[in-house]
């Protein structure tokens, strides 16, 4: 009685009432908070990450997009430059002095023909351009001008640098830049300079940040402290009023970002200098259109993470309420019972599957005493079961194949193998079918491998064996057919499978309070994985894709010696298989706890 209350882990009464709720609860914390933890780094990664290269490309975008602006502009004054030292150019100059009527026609005409070409070279950016003759005090364009040449309109403009302004008459506006080459002094009028007047509407900005604006998730618009802005075609004109109002009070670095708050919301404004014009082309980005998704996720987590607590705790406390407090109740119980009382009964408040147990209980507590010898006497046959029928599985195929030897050599009337043969297999099931005694001397099993290996090598004339043991281990006993399964795989798996001539060795002796005994063979073997993988086979349930034989052999010697014996398996010397049977030498001290290790 006292062994099964034991196993059944009924030793002491509980120490506290609410040791397994608290226990379950704190399990479910240490549960949820790593997950928390390492989600929350997670996380705060991806935000980090996600918001640089936001912030990365953003910029490189922006640049890209000023990169083409300027080149544009670049375009069109080396134009300018190039086309003010065109010799018509140069004629137009000079034609109301020394020029006739046709060839001022002329030359206008090649000089329009010109300026529409370099215009019209790409349909996104068209330009206008105008050449202005100081001497002559005429103006040629590519476009209808609204006024003729206009001295204060030249001196007026004058900077050297790209100006922008109000084109009138309803268009929108330009950006206008002159060049005058005299004397080698650009920008100086002289009387009788030539002056390149290149400019280009507002529009082919807005072109540009459309196009920009349809790759990406932001609102580009063109900025420029005390000018209207140039803002793409689909603009959210109050995001980018309030945002002009925020710069106009604190202004951006040519090339910077920072995140502004405008209408509750969080944006990434990037900002890129032009290398021609003074303003800066401006990037909206709202960091919870890109980053919402990222945060959705992250509250949706946290969500679940509370729900799944409470519900855990819940559980839990269900649990206690239905589990714990009959198991307790029952744990009681099994205590009266073990204290020698058995009128002890137990009755369940709810019709569950407790009340089921309880009853059981107490039909158990009448009859604890008869139940226990039932099961000491049924363990006790079912071991003897177990090693009878270890003990007495023997493979037909091999008598088979014996007595088709004996036919064999008979009908070759060749009567010493005849005689040979049914002496070595008498003596051999002589010995199998003795069922009378389990145990037998090291000695005995001896000759029974000595009769097995002779009915091989008469079968197989490639066989030869070496047993070498010594007479320590001889007086051993063991288990009856404990080595012979061995030899057979050796000799079935190993030297049967090598065309050469095979050779199984059988040594052994005593080593530090073991007995060991090792069957070698010089057939093909295994790789270390598969020997790793049949080692671990031995400790695990038979099924049916495992050979029984190794098997079976193993946990005779588990029964016999206990758990400190078995089989390992391992590459031989000899090149092939090993197997090593080892068990503690009976009335040697248990020191070591650990099993011997394999030789190899």
């Amino acid at each position: 009685m006292q062994q099964i209350l034991e196993a059944a882990g009924v030793r002491e009464k509980p120490r506290g009432r609410f040791s397994l709720f608290a226990k379950m609860n704190s399990l479910i914390a240490i549960l949820f908070l790593p997950i928390v933890l390492a989600y929350t780094y997670s996380n705060d990664v991806t935000f980090h990450v996600v918001s640089r290269e936001l912030q990365t490309s953003s910029a490189r975008q922006l640049t890209f997009l000023s990169g083409q602006i300027d080149s544009r502009l670049n375009q069109m004054m080396d134009f300018s430059l190039t086309f003010s030292r065109d010799p018509n150019a140069r004629d137009f100059n000079g034609l109301n002095v020394w020029g006739d009527r046709y060839d001022r026609m002329q030359t206008r005409y090649a000089i329009q023909e010109k300026m529409m070409l370099q215009s019209g070279v790409t349909d996104i950016w068209p330009a206008r351009y105008a050449l202005h003759s100081q001497q002559n005090r005429q103006v040629i364009s590519n476009y209808a001008r609204t006024g003729d040449y206009s001295e204060d309109y030249l001196r007026r403009n004058m900077s050297g640098k790209w100006t922008y302004g109000d084109a009138g008459s309803g268009q929108p506006p330009y950006f206008y830049w002159f060049y005058t080459d005299s004397l080698g002094q650009q920008g100086l009028l002289t009387g009788s300079s030539l002056v390149v007047e290149a400019s280009f509407s507002s529009d082919n900005i807005r072109n540009m940040l459309d196009t920009y604006k349809a790759g990406g998730q932001g609102d580009p618009f063109y900025y420029h402290k005390g000018d209207a802005p140039i803002l793409n075609s689909s603009a959210d004109r109050e995001l980018s009023e309030a945002l002009i109002a925020d710069l106009n009070t604190h202004p951006l670095e040519r090339t910077a970002q920072r995140i502004v708050e405008l209408r509750g919301q969080d944006y990434l404004v990037s900002s890129v200098g032009s290398a021609y014009l003074d303003g800066q082309l401006i990037d909206v980005v709202p960091l919870g259109q890109v980053l919402g998704p990222i945060s959705f996720s992250r509250n949706l987590f946290y969500l679940s993470i509370g729900l799944l607590f409470v519900l855990g705790v819940s559980a839990s406390v269900l649990l206690y309420r239905n589990v714990q407090r009959p198991i307790r109740k029952l744990m009681n119980g099994l205590l009266r019972v073990q204290s020698g009382d058995y009128s002890v009964r137990l009755h369940a408040r709810n019709r569950n599957e407790f009340s089921f147990v309880f009853e059981r209980f107490n039909d158990m507590s009448q009859r604890i005493q008869e139940l226990i010898e039932n099961v000491f006497n049924e363990k006790i046959r079912a071991r003897e079961a177990t090693l009878k029928q270890l003990q007495a599985q023997i493979n037909p195929h091999f008598l088979y194949n014996c007595l088709g030897y004996i036919i064999n050599m008979a009908q070759m009337k060749d009567e010493e193998a005849v005689v040979s043969m049914a002496f070595n297999l008498s003596a051999y099931y002589r010995y199998t079918t003795r069922m009378e005694k389990e145990i037998a001397p090291l000695e005995e099993e001896v000759r029974l491998l000595v009769n097995y290996l002779d009915i091989q090598k008469l079968r197989n004339g490639r066989i030869d064996y070496r047993i070498d043991l010594t007479e320590e281990l001889r007086r051993q006993e063991i288990p009856r057919l404990m080595i012979q399964p061995i030899v057979e795989n050796a000799v079935i798996h190993g030297v049967a499978k090598s065309y050469a001539s095979g050779e199984i060795r059988i040594t052994g002796g005593l080593e530090d309070g073991f007995c060991v005994i090792r069957i070698d063979d010089d057939g093909p073997g295994l790789t270390a994985e598969e020997y790793d993988a049949l080692n671990r086979k031995m400790d695990e349930e038979l099924r049916e894709e495992m050979g029984c034989g190794l098997w079976n052999t193993y946990q005779r010697i588990v029964h016999q010696f206990g758990s400190r014996s078995g089989l390992r398996f391992g590459p031989s010397p000899a090149g092939g298989f090993r197997t090593e049977i080892f068990w503690q030498i009976p009335g040697e001290p248990e020191a070591d706890p650990i099993r011997p290790a394999v030789s190899y």
